[in-house]
Formats: structure tokens, C-alpha cells, sequence
């Protein structure tokens, strides 16, 4: 690891790596315990939340088992080819923790709401995509045709390289690495950025439309799931105080039998006490 080499930037580093280890376990043990009480195993990692889980997880635990292997069992002879193998793995498994931004859409409605426009608009999105890719093609020859045979200066070296120029022109980002510097180039790049505005203004009408859409459909169901809470509190609490009622009333029930076997019974003993009375009236 890196903080095991001496230096002020050995103490950064393990400072970052301590944060870092206790994040991924505290993340480590939410997750193994949102699976402890899932019903359906299978259910809970086909979400795509919980695939960013693992995704985001794993790489942690994965570089320090590489990390220790290059350490413990690293060749001799190829050392150089290894760790340049070795440090390639550990840099792409470390840019997999942009993942863990990924977490946040568990708790923000935003999020969660962009997900389901992207899922749910996927025909549009392709769309757009179709647009500029026939857009790119057209335009990319035009410009480099007119810088070609008419420009004062050649920066257009090549068709695929004008690619680059009709994207960044269409998308109205404008870099100016690529510059046309003839007249008709400029006219070119003009109708370029004008059809960019027209093609890409088309599909995303219908993508601001289901985003609204999805933010309200997920906004009602949050607030369903609100008044749902109290509610069941609600349903509970009368239960508890019927079942409450039912052991009261029985209580009384049970106290009003016994109070009247117990008169019964007196009476019987009252009556059986009065017969030998009369019979010895009779006699006398």
C-alpha cells in the first residue's frame, strides 16, 4: 500500500485509507444486513441499487487482496511488466468508487427520478443519437471539403478527425480546437449548429415530459407511503384497544358469573337449611 512508504504523503494516505475502511464497512455491514432480511435473495441482487452496492464494495476488498499478493508473491525476473499489470488492475478498481455517488439516489428523489426518465425514455435517447450520428455524417464531409480545397489554412486534416468537429459544433459546445476558416466552411459550420439546435430540441421535449411525469408519479408515491405510516399506527392502536375492550368485558363477564353462582349457591344452602325446620313443625 502506499502508506508504507515513509514521508508526509504516507500519512495522507493512510489517513484517506482509514476513512475510506471505515465507510466500506460501514457500507459492508448495511448491505449484508438489508440482505439478512430480504425475503427473496435472488429478487434483492437483481436491483439495480444493490448491483451499484456491490459495485461499489467489492473494489475495496478486491485491492487489498491484490495488494497483498504483489507484496507476498511477486516474481523476480518480470517485476517491472507485473507491477505495471498489478498497478493497472488497482487503478481501474479504484475508479470504480465513483460508485459510491451512486448510493445517493437510494435517498434523493432527483435521482431516483433520473433513473426512471432514462429507462423509460431509452426509444428517445436512441433517437438523438440517430440524429447526430446522420448529422455527423453529413456535415463532417461538407467541412472538409470546403477547408480542403478552399481554406487558407488546413485544420481539417482528415473526414473521421471533422467527426469530432460536428459533434462538438451540433452539441453548440464549441472548443475551437477545430476552427473553419473559409467562407463557405463558416457556412457550412452555421448550418451544422442551426440543424445541432433543431435535432437535438426534438426528442427532448419528450424527455422533459416523462421527467415531469416520473417526478410526480414518485413524489405521490413517497407521500402514499407517508400517510401509510400512520395509519397502520393508527390500525394498531385500535386493535390494541379493542383486544383492550374484548379482556375487559370478559373480565366483567367472568366476575358477574361468579357473583351470581355465588347468590345461587346461598340461596340453595338458605332453602336447604329450612326444610328440617318445617318438617319438625309438621311432627309437633
Amino acid at each position: 500500500m502506499c502508506f508504507l512508504h515513509q514521508g508526509e504523503c504516507s500519512q495522507r494516505c493512510f489517513n484517506i485509507f482509514v476513512l475510506e475502511t471505515v465507510c466500506v464497512g460501514w457500507f459492508s455491514l448495511e448491505f449484508l444486513l438489508r440482505f439478512i432480511q430480504t425475503q427473496s435473495k435472488c429478487m434483492f441482487l437483481r436491483t439495480p441499487l444493490n448491483i451499484i452496492d456491490v459495485v461499489a464494495i467489492l473494489p475495496y476488498y478486491i485491492t487489498l487482496i491484490v495488494d497483498s499478493l504483489s507484496v507476498s508473491d511477486r516474481p523476480t525476473g518480470s517485476g517491472n511488466n507485473y507491477l505495471e499489470k498489478v498497478g493497472l488492475v488497482l487503478r481501474v478498481l479504484r475508479a470504480l468508487r465513483i460508485f459510491y455517488v451512486m448510493r445517493l439516489a437510494r435517498h434523493s428523489l432527483g435521482l431516483q427520478t433520473l433513473g426512471l426518465t432514462v429507462r423509460r425514455c431509452t426509444r428517445e435517447f436512441g433517437l438523438l443519437l440517430l440524429f447526430l450520428c446522420v448529422a455527423m455524417a453529413l456535415f463532417s464531409p461538407l467541412v472538409f471539403l470546403a477547408e480542403s480545397e478552399l481554406g487558407a489554412k488546413q485544420e481539417f486534416t482528415s473526414i473521421p478527425g471533422s467527426y469530432w468537429w460536428a459533434v462538438i459544433s451540433m452539441t453548440t459546445v464549441g472548443y475551437g480546437d477545430m476552427v473553419p476558416r473559409s467562407i463557405p466552411g463558416q457556412v457550412v459550420a452555421l448550418s451544422s449548429i442551426l440543424s445541432g439546435i433543431l435535432l437535438m430540441a426534438f426528442p427532448v421535449t419528450s424527455i422533459f415530459h416523462t421527467f415531469s411525469r416520473s417526478y410526480l408519479e414518485l413524489k405521490e408515491e413517497q407521500s402514499r407511503a407517508s400517510r401509510h405510516k400512520p395509519d397502520s399506527q393508527d390500525s394498531t392502536k385500535s386493535q390494541n384497544s379493542e383486544d383492550s375492550q374484548d379482556t375487559d368485558s370478559s373480565i366483567h363477564g367472568i366476575i358477574e358469573t361468579t357473583v351470581v353462582s355465588a347468590h345461587h349457591r346461598r340461596s340453595v344452602a338458605v332453602a336447604s337449611q329450612g326444610v328440617p325446620q318445617v318438617r319438625r313443625s309438621l311432627k309437633s
